[in-house]
């Protein structure tokens, strides 16, 4: 039985899980929004971004409409909220 297992995990295609960080996902900040999947490979590669960042785009979903900005591929993206200064404090 464990021979099975362990076959079965070896011959399964290595899937990568799609993974983001902030050096990452910066690569896309000047993207031209909105854009497909294929445009933004397309701007990663032109770009100059890291394999991973290529790859990661290759594992988004592709239903022919557009993202509309970078915080639908990786919803922790950080916003200016995230970053808010109470001007009296400053």
């Amino acid at each position: 039985m464990l021979y099975f297992e362990i076959k079965n995990l070896f011959s399964r295609k290595n899937k990568r899980d799609m993974y983001w960080t902030l050096e990452l996902v910066s690569y896309l900040d000047d993207a031209p929004w909105p854009a497909t999947k294929d445009e933004l490979i397309d701007y990663g590669i032109r770009s100059g971004a890291p394999l991973e960042v290529i790859e990661n785009l290759q594992e988004l979903e592709d239903d022919g409409e557009p993202y509309e900005s970078i915080e639908e591929i990786w919803s922790d993206y950080p916003t200016d909220e995230d970053y808010f200064f109470n001007e009296d404090e400053l």
